[in-house]
């Protein structure tokens, strides 16, 4: 196989290529456009010959060469069921068009796109600009967290993965710090949220899939804290590596230098739940044929 020369849009820390690697698909050069400073941060820390190229709507200043693979996963705000269902009129997935712009410019040999499940109408859409019908793959396949996503891709042959049957006991930190274990401030909120809403946490089974790893995992208060991990020490959340984990990214690939510090949790949470899971991209990528 010759060396592809990558081109990912909405990087973020580079889930892409962490698949291509581990799929062993040669690199020539990857080029990303990325916007958040901690998440190229990561990129750069991980994969230092990334060339970062910037804001995604300034392409046409890019002349790139001749692109093998175009990837990307565009914001998904505006599709997603738990949206507020603004559809193609939410300016972040209006950048949408501007994938397609970029997909017509450069032409690849192959392509892949990603996001979330979505009401039909709007799937449509995207399938009649991307010429092709999406596939439904749910991360449950091969990770411990359930995350149904659609991907439209002209790569050949791409079908179900095979069930790895790896659950949420197959990740979870035995030795988690004491900071992610709720404080009593905590579990009072979280009594009066369920009170007044009725929602009960729920305790994961060692048998079980985790909950979806989103990017609001950072925040103390919210329903993404309404699944929790009960072991020796009480209750508390999902830690940044049992998230890596999840997302079959490589242990503390997060966990890089940022200024005089290392990254923040709450960074690591925020590229976390925006990236891709690297092995559903991996089974993808091991189709392609150059």
């Amino acid at each position: 196989m010759k060396s592809l020369t990558v081109l990912s849009l909405f990087d973020g820390m580079s889930c892409a290529q962490i698949a291509l690697n581990r799929s062993n698909i040669p690199i020539d050069t990857y080029f990303s456009s990325e916007i958040d400073k901690y998440a190229i941060a990561v990129t750069q820390h991980n994969y230092p010959e990334t060339i970062q190229l910037g804001d995604i709507t300034k392409w046409k200043t890019w002349n790139l060469p001749e692109i093998d693979l175009l990837i990307g996963g565009s914001p998904c705000q505006g599709f997603s069921f738990a949206g507020k269902g603004l559809n193609f009129d939410d300016p972040r997935s209006k950048l949408f068009f501007v994938f397609i712009d970029i997909l017509k410019h450069y032409n690849p040999k192959y392509f892949l796109l990603e996001n979330v499940r979505m009401k039909k109408e709007y799937e449509k859409v995207i399938t009649e600009y991307v010429g092709v019908e999406p596939i439904m793959i749910d991360s449950a396949l091969v990770s411990a967290q359930s995350r149904k996503r659609l991907y439209w891709t002209n790569i050949p042959d791409v079908k179900q993965p095979e069930d790895k049957k790896i659950y949420w006991n197959d990740i979870r930190e035995t030795d988690a710090a004491d900071t992610f274990y709720y404080s009593e401030k905590g579990l009072d909120w979280i009594n009066r949220h369920s009170k007044r809403t009725g929602k009960k946490l729920r305790v994961w089974g060692d048998k079980e899939k985790c909950q979806m790893i989103e990017a609001c995992h950072f925040k103390n208060y919210s329903s993404q804290r309404f699944f929790g991990i009960n072991d020796t020490n009480g209750l508390r959340y999902i830690t940044p590596l049992e998230c890596e984990r999840a997302q079959t990214v490589p242990d503390n690939f997060t966990l890089t230098p940022w200024k005089s510090r290392m990254m923040s949790n709450t960074q690591r949470y925020k590229m976390l739940g925006n990236g891709m899971t690297v092995d559903v991209i991996a089974h993808i990528l091991s189709k392609i044929l150059i």
